[in-house]
């Protein structure tokens, strides 16, 4: 410990450089491998057979593998790199506890690694970025309470006083995506892999998005403005444009984000009150949204010349760009009128995606661009490289998110029109095939992007060839002195000196818009009508529900018919709350690659079960031109019912009228059931055994849309 010339005491410490490499090497492997998995399929939703006919590589399966491993492994790492990176640094201080450090390092690299293996083999929750089992939910948790121990640890024992902006992000971040992560993953296991959520139907929809929308909002987005934070004037050398802007774009944000859910369920069953409250917050969304934005690129004002040279700026200012286009554009999807035609539409993809890859995947870029070379004490190897995976990246960005634009535009205009006789003028398919071209583009796009990526790679290996890792990065700074000050100070200097009582106030303003609206939808009866004539679901028809969760079948096709005309006229009755209280987890879907599947049931005449027999064995031969791959193992796979009593207890648990004991005698119905249409089948020529999971499957499409067939419906209610 040494003395300055002021006689304060300087002391000598270390910064951890070691586990933000190990963090940092971990976003660029897993953020290749979730970008391959991606544009493989996005090529399936064209051309089905590069599928393979597997059942871990179809569709269904793979999409939730690339959406968790983009936002948890490559966008989750890279926070925690970042995180680590900047907190030390403004704090003074080395990490709380370098075994915490490892301990979460491993711990999320298992979680990444257990999700790439359950997810293709079909083990699956149906709930949108949280498909992931109960047992590693559980590991989420722990591994999540251990970062949030070393990041505080590390703020408490800090030698700055006040905290800095990007702090504020992290502390909110943490509080509340625990908050989060704990509501969604309440659900009740029936065997030591699978689980039934705790809510049904319009509750679990709002549970739901109140997670997915505020998952964007928490885990991808306040955690890389923390980053934009620290990294931005670091690399401009620049202070942030304005300390008063930065205090309302914290608080508001926090605020306001967590009330937004609801906007994905517009028209939907969810009450009308709650749908209006998620759009007026929404709107509210854009003031903090783009006062981010604006303290972003003012901040660079005077230094557009040190832009055009730094890629790490280039980057940057194309992410907070794509930031400021994405939170325009999610409020302007949340008015009514405009998610009338975007919804379900590919619209909403080319959104998520300029959000993605813009502003998620260019922030990963540029503070890998930027933490490497100087923990290498070198220079990046090479700024023409750099710059061009740069423009190959935005170039990918704009081929990518136009013609899904496009699509989604093209799309609602054709579900909507009708012929000047009243009929529906284009069938479904037809929606489809018409847009194969813009499918095609937005794989050229991303292969753009990967390739941008891959140069990424080759530049930063060159860069650690070059230089020599420093692994614990000498630093000094006086000891944090308690002063008693009678100085008036700025009222938020005050909650600066104290960390705790910012997460406090941040867990309590989150909490705010999820109790409103979560506690009327579900103490308030009449918030969720009843419906006599809805059953739960026999034994057979429950098999092939979870058959349908675990084939990813919600990430093609919605259960959820809205009240407009074309709807209607479409695919029948418009939904209601009630229809839906023994659906764990509810399947309304946020896509439309298919038809919506509600009614699918309704006439059995129209379909029987030897087309859907034959729809799974190849699509292509009952409906020309479909782009859904073959489900050929379902036909060969014996369905498994020795889980049958287990799942009947869970339902009965969890509120589903089945009688006591029923579940002793519940395989007696399934094989009886599984018998008749198995009877069915060979009525149309096609022999199979009773005992396969296409049986299961067909007894659960049959039944969606039956107990409310024949109940008329009020017209003044259709729109």
């Amino acid at each position: 410990m040494q003395e300055t010339n002021q006689g304060m005491q300087v002391e000598k410490f270390y910064y951890d450089n070691k586990i933000v490499k190990a963090f940092g090497y971990a976003t660029i492997i897993f953020g290749i491998v979730g970008m391959i998995v991606g544009l493989w399929v996005a090529i399936q939703i064209y051309y089905p057979d590069s599928s393979l006919n597997f059942a871990a590589t179809t569709f269904g399966r793979l999409r939730p593998l690339h959406t968790n491993a983009i936002i948890f492994a490559f966008v989750g790492n890279a926070s925690f790199a970042g995180i680590y990176y900047s907190l030390q640094r403004l704090c003074k201080a080395r990490l709380f506890n370098d075994r915490l450090s490892w301990i979460h390092f491993w711990g999320w690299q298992l979680i990444i690694v257990a999700a790439a293996i359950t997810l293709p083999l079909g083990l699956n929750n149906g709930a949108e970025y949280a498909e992931l089992i109960w047992p590693i939910d559980i590991a989420i948790a722990l591994v999540w309470v251990i970062f949030g121990i070393n990041m505080m640890g590390t703020i408490i024992k800090r030698r700055e006083k006040h905290l800095y902006v990007a702090i504020w992000f992290y502390i909110a971040t943490w509080v509340t995506v625990a908050l989060l992560h704990i509501v969604r993953s309440i659900e009740l296991p029936y065997s030591a892999t699978g689980s039934y959520s705790w809510y049904a139907g319009v509750q679990d929809a709002l549970v739901q998005w109140w997670y997915g929308h505020n998952a964007v909002a928490f885990f991808l987005t306040t955690p890389v403005l923390g980053l934009m934070y620290y990294f931005l004037p670091k690399a401009a050398n620049r202070p942030v444009y304005s300390y008063r802007l930065s205090i309302i774009h914290f608080w508001a944000l926090i605020f306001i984000y967590i009330w937004a859910g609801p906007h994905h369920l517009l028209y939907t069953a969810l009450p009308d009150w709650a749908q209006s409250l998620g759009v007026v917050f929404s709107i509210m969304l854009i003031a903090p949204s783009w006062g981010g934005m604006l303290n972003g690129l003012f901040t660079l004002r005077g230094a557009w010349d040190k832009v055009r040279e730094d890629p790490v700026l280039k980057f940057m200012v194309v992410a907070i760009t794509c930031y400021g286009m994405s939170t325009f554009e999610g409020p302007l999807l949340s008015l009514k009128s405009v998610n009338a035609i975007s919804h379900f539409s590919d619209w909403t993809i080319g959104h998520v995606h300029i959000g993605g890859l813009g502003w998620n995947g260019f922030m990963a870029f540029a503070i890998l661009y930027y933490m490497i070379p100087k923990m290498w004490g070198t220079s990046l190897y090479s700024k023409k490289l750099a710059t061009n995976h740069f423009w190959l990246g935005t170039i990918g960005i704009i081929i990518y998110a136009v013609p899904l634009y496009w699509a989604g535009f093209e799309q609602s205009l054709m579900w909507k029109q009708f012929t000047a006789e009243g009929q529906l003028k284009f069938d479904f398919m037809q929606t489809v095939t018409n847009i194969k071209p813009m499918y095609i583009a937005r794989s050229i796009g991303g292969t753009l992007y990967l390739i941008g990526a891959f140069i990424m790679v080759y530049n930063l290996y060159k860069t650690i060839v070059n230089g020599k890792f420093i692994a614990n990065e000498a630093a000094e700074a006086p000891a944090l002195v308690k002063v008693t000050s009678h100085k008036k100070e700025y009222w938020h200097r005050v909650i600066e000196r104290k960390p705790l009582t910012m997460l406090v106030l941040s867990l309590i303003l989150v909490a705010i818009g999820g109790l409103v609206q979560m506690i009327p939808t579900f103490l308030v009866k009449s918030n969720v009508p009843t419906i006599a004539s809805v059953k739960p679901y026999t034994p057979l028809e429950l098999q092939g529900r979870d058959i349908y969760v675990r084939e990813g079948c919600y990430t093609c096709h919605s259960q959820m018919i809205r009240p407009f005309r074309d709807e209607v006229a479409r695919y029948g009755e418009y939904s209601k709350a009630g229809e839906f209280v023994y659906d764990h987890p509810f399947q309304w879907g946020s896509k439309r690659t298919g038809p919506d599947l509600q009614r699918e049931g309704a006439d059995k005449n129209k379909r029987p079960d030897s087309w859907h027999y034959t729809h799974m064995y190849d699509p292509r031969l009952t409906s020309p031109g479909s782009i859904m791959p073959r489900y050929i193992w379902l036909l060969d796979d014996k369905l498994d019912i020795s889980s049958t009593p287990a799942k009947i207890r869970a339902m009965r648990t969890l509120g589903v009228p089945y009688p006591k004991g029923y579940d002793k005698i519940a395989n007696d119905d399934l094989k009886k059931q599984a018998d008749s249409i198995t009877a069915n089948l060979k009525k149309d020529k096609i022999e199979t055994s009773s005992d396969r999971e296409i049986i299961a499957l067909i007894a659960y499409l049959q039944r969606l849309g039956r107990d409310i067939q024949g109940e008329p419906k009020p017209i003044t209610e259709i729109k």
